[in-house]
């Protein structure tokens, strides 16, 4: 019989890794009830949602959308590693 430790090789049991959902602006301003022109000069200002940037694209994260954040919160640009 194999015992509990060697199917894991011993180690603890590791948590799963959490699944970020990114959002297109459309969807990002349907959320956030506000229009896309609105979320693009946030993004400017550096006070709209967080976001990430793939390459060219802009998404949006979408548990900070709907975690209650208000439209004032700090923005967060993400870089990633591809742009």
């Amino acid at each position: 019989m194999t015992s509990q430790s060697s199917l894991t090789g011993g180690a603890a049991a590791q948590k799963p890794t959490p699944i970020i959902v990114l959002l297109t602006a459309n969807e990002a301003a349907k959320i956030f009830k506000v229009s896309l022109s609105w979320l693009a000069k946030a993004r400017m200002r550096g006070d709209g949602p967080t976001y990430v940037k793939v390459g060219r694209s802009i998404r949006y994260v979408e548990t900070a959308l709907i975690s209650g954040r208000s439209r004032a919160s700090a923005c967060r640009r993400v870089s990633s590693s591809r742009g």
